[in-house]
């Protein structure tokens, strides 16, 4: 029994899984933690690292063939946990690449698209960005209004994306539209050089800041019909692929909230008050414990979505729970670890605000936590309380 792995929850993963944990951990302490605080300060994603996360495979780590690593749920969601550990936004970029992009086309795509798409998205050759999410069109996706109008040869689309992450730098997008004639939503691919697409840089963020968020924007914009999805018809096809990304972000979350407790933990026995430790005045003991009892039920709860997942049993409403869940944790852990650090807490010499700041969208963003307690809901009572 130790401080950081109250329960020997590691016992119940693997020797490989644990090393691909600790590959990548060490890869992420040595390569990308160093340029964390620079990145947040200025806003920005440090691109330097995209080819070593190619190097690493944790670009569609969990899908197999194509060039990708092809990690089983555990490993994969072990890896989510370490990068989001270091930065939501290191985690994000990771997501969007191989959970809705990637994904997308392993999973709707021809097979000369995951040919010819596949390989280059886990080598980063090509970055990309997932278009679902509009100005007026977020917790209720059905009611996006980016269309589609058939022409010879291929698609004409009209539309704007907001709050996609990669945007400005992604060279492919898979972009969710509704057909004019069949009201029909579809997935297309768009190249960052069709004519009628541009992106903007969303900037003023105080929260995801290692990351980049953009706008899209789609006028007069020709498709060919080599580029339509074939499997991507409806809503739920996009859903598959936010179910594949929610399952990732509920074990990364669980990263960030013990980085926090890390950080709180060492502060609370370094940080002499009253001529004792912080550490063994009460009340900082009860917030400790508080945060070791929400990190080892959130890591119960993503090993049990793991077996799920990996026999093909694992449902939507179940990983709304996680996610809602294990997002609440990590926000508790970090708002109690910054209440330790005292006025230490508001500074980036320590990770604890930036996480903080970054959890507030991470809880919101791929469902808020309300949206997933009204699916969890309908599943268990039978009833739609959406509307």
């Amino acid at each position: 029994m130790t401080p950081y792995d109250f329960l020997d929850i590691d016992s119940l993963f693997t020797t490989e899984e644990l090393m691909v944990r600790d590959t990548t951990a060490d890869f992420v302490n040595k390569e990308i933690r160093p340029l964390l605080q620079k990145a947040h300060r200025e806003e920005s994603f440090p691109k330097q690292i995209i080819p070593r996360l190619a190097e690493m495979n944790l670009l569609g780590a969990h899908i197999k063939g194509y060039g990708c690593a092809g990690l089983n749920s555990r490993a994969y969601g072990l890896v989510m946990q370490e990068l989001e550990r270091a930065d939501s936004g290191l985690r994000s970029f990771c997501s969007v690449q191989g959970a809705l992009v990637m994904w997308a086309i392993f999973s709707h795509g021809s097979e000369e698209q995951k040919k010819e798409f596949l390989p280059k998205l886990a080598s980063a050759k090509v970055i990309g960005c997932f278009g679902l999410t509009e100005p007026d069109a977020g917790s209720d996706p059905a009611s996006l209004k980016c269309q589609a109008k058939k022409v010879k040869g291929g698609w004409i689309l009209n539309g704007n994306k907001m709050w996609i992450t990669n945007g400005s730098i992604a060279d492919l997008a898979v972009v969710w539209a509704k057909e004019l004639e069949s009201n029909q939503i579809q997935g297309f691919l768009v190249e960052k050089d069709f004519k009628g697409f541009t992106a903007s840089l969303m900037k003023g963020k105080f929260s995801l800041r290692v990351s980049v968020t953009s706008e899209l924007h789609f006028q007069d914009c020709f498709i060919p019909d080599s580029h339509i999805l074939p499997q991507a018809i409806g809503l739920k096809s996009a859903l598959e692929c936010l179910n594949q990304a929610r399952y990732g972000i509920a074990w990364g979350v669980v990263g960030s909230a013990m980085e926090c407790y890390q950080t709180a933990l060492n502060y609370a026995g370094q940080r002499i008050i009253f001529n004792k430790a912080l550490s063994s005045a009460q009340l900082a003991q009860a917030k400790l414990v508080k945060m070791v009892q929400g990190i080892t039920l959130a890591r119960l709860l993503n090993f049990h979505i793991s077996v799920l997942k990996e026999k093909g049993e694992l449902q939507p409403e179940q990983i709304s729970l996680a996610k809602m869940n294990n997002c609440q944790i990590a926000l508790q852990t970090a708002r109690q670890a910054r209440d330790i650090l005292g006025a230490n807490g508001i500074i980036d010499e320590y990770p604890v605000i930036r996480h903080l700041l970054n959890l507030e969208t991470v809880n919101t963003y791929e469902g808020t936590e309300d949206i997933h307690r009204l699916s969890i809901g309908r599943s268990l009572t039978g009833h739609q309380a959406f509307k």
